[in-house]
């Protein structure tokens, strides 16, 4: 069955997505950078490791976008630190991953390669990695093929099969059992994953299958550890602020005429508004929702947070300083459960902030695991944000409750990088 699946993936399922991804890439910036890049990915790997030294250690690490590097970023560093001569080559599927990823770890970056047979294969035999490493979702069927006939051990981490996922789903799970039974080691999140993928897989005794959590809580709790020093005092001591994190137009419906209400209710209150990605049209809507209410905003174009002006309604129009914004305010809302999925619901965890959402959710373990342990609140419409507001702000043993769940359930799922490097290695 995997050499049908092989055949229908090369010569018409990949072929469709190329020729369906450029044409769309004529009018998406991003999509058409993305596009660019991945034309330029075996050049890119000729200059850097045409030449070198066989008998390096070579791990190519790959996450599909900013969010899946920083679960790669401290299993990386950490493999660095007991192979400090091995090289790591990174590689993205999304500009937004390629462009602000940073690391002294990495060795080369690159977008990732066509799913092409030939471009895989060429990779491959120019890389000639040790082992291939995948973050979370982001899986290549030929990447995994052709690991396979170089026998080159491969891995995904931080594994998950969410909720209704076609991978389930009859014909569908032919296909990704075509593609799981061919990898090396695979690494869940949760017991739920484990037992899904075990479902996808089969009874065989490879791959090797563990329950090794997820990364990013180390990560987050690695760079909050800057902050905490300068932000010692507690939640309730701060501003009385809602940190409005990576919204998309779907969440300003919902989410704006909760907070003018609150604005008129209450003058101690404040807003920072970050939007998902700043473009001007996105901020010239916000500001209009909230100016045909009566009340103006400022805009903000400063990486440094003391910078920024102490007015009632702030809408920030940068990227790089939301993880820094969480410990200026005593509430988040998080965007994106309205649209394509929450971003980042860790940030203001680790922050102490009781944390608001939308109801797509699913793909997230972290926003699971908040709303398992009180620590997270998901709002379906508008009277439920301007509720859950209310209830926070009036109940100061409820918000004290919420917020130190919040920051619990990043406490307790610490030390996954740790067992994922070790097994990496061992495995």
């Amino acid at each position: 069955m995997k050499y049908i699946w092989f055949v229908l993936y090369n010569f018409i399922v990949y072929p469709l997505i190329f020729v369906v991804g450029c044409f769309f890439g004529l009018f998406n910036k991003k999509l058409r950078v993305g596009i660019i890049g991945r034309f330029k990915s075996i050049d890119i790997l000729k200059q850097y490791f045409i030449n070198l030294d066989n008998n390096i250690d070579i791990y190519w690490f790959h996450a599909a976008s900013l969010g899946e590097f920083y679960q790669v970023k401290p299993v990386m560093e950490g493999l660095k630190e007991i192979e400090p001569d091995c090289l790591c080559l990174l590689s993205f599927s999304s500009p937004s991953g390629f462009e602000h990823a940073k690391s002294d770890a990495i060795y080369c970056r690159i977008y990732m390669p066509f799913d092409f047979f030939w471009s895989i294969y060429k990779a491959f035999d120019i890389i000639k990695p040790r082992k291939v490493i995948f973050a979370s979702y982001d899986i290549w069927p030929n990447m995994i093929w052709i690991a396979k006939l170089f026998k080159i051990h491969t891995n995904i981490f931080s594994a998950r099969v969410k909720d209704g996922s076609i991978k389930l789903l009859p014909g569908f799970n032919s296909f990704y059992r075509s593609i799981y039974q061919q990898m090396s080691t695979i690494y869940t999140v949760a017991k739920k994953d484990y037992i899904r993928i075990n479902f996808i897989i089969g009874n065989r005794n490879q791959p090797i299958l563990r329950i090794l959590g997820n990364p990013r809580y180390d990560m987050v709790k690695k760079t909050s550890d800057n902050f905490t020093k300068t932000h010692q005092n507690t939640v309730m001591d701060r501003e009385k602020r809602i940190i409005i994190g990576s919204t998309h137009p779907e969440d300003d419906e919902v989410i704006i005429p909760g907070l003018i209400k609150q604005l008129r209710n209450d003058n101690d209150f404040s807003v920072f508004y970050v939007p998902h990605e700043p473009n001007q049209i996105h901020i010239d809507k916000i500001i209009s929702k909230f100016d045909t209410n009566g009340f103006s905003s400022t805009i903000s174009n400063t990486k440094i947070i003391s910078n920024i002006p102490n007015k009632r309604i702030v809408i920030i129009n940068t990227v790089g300083i939301l993880n820094q914004l969480y410990w200026l305010g005593r509430i988040a809302y998080i965007g994106g459960g309205f649209s394509s999925g929450i971003h980042n619901v860790m940030e203001p965890a680790i922050a102490r902030l009781p944390v608001i959402f939308g109801p797509k959710y699913h793909q997230a373990h972290e926003a699971e695991e908040l709303l398992k342990y009180g620590g997270g609140i998901c709002i379906k419409k508008e009277n439920e944000f301007e509720n859950s507001l209310q209830s926070l702000f009036n109940d100061n043993k409820y918000f004290k409750k919420v917020s130190l769940a919040a920051t619990n359930v990043i406490h307790k799922n610490l030390g996954s990088s740790t067992r994922i490097i070790r097994s990496l290695i061992r495995d």
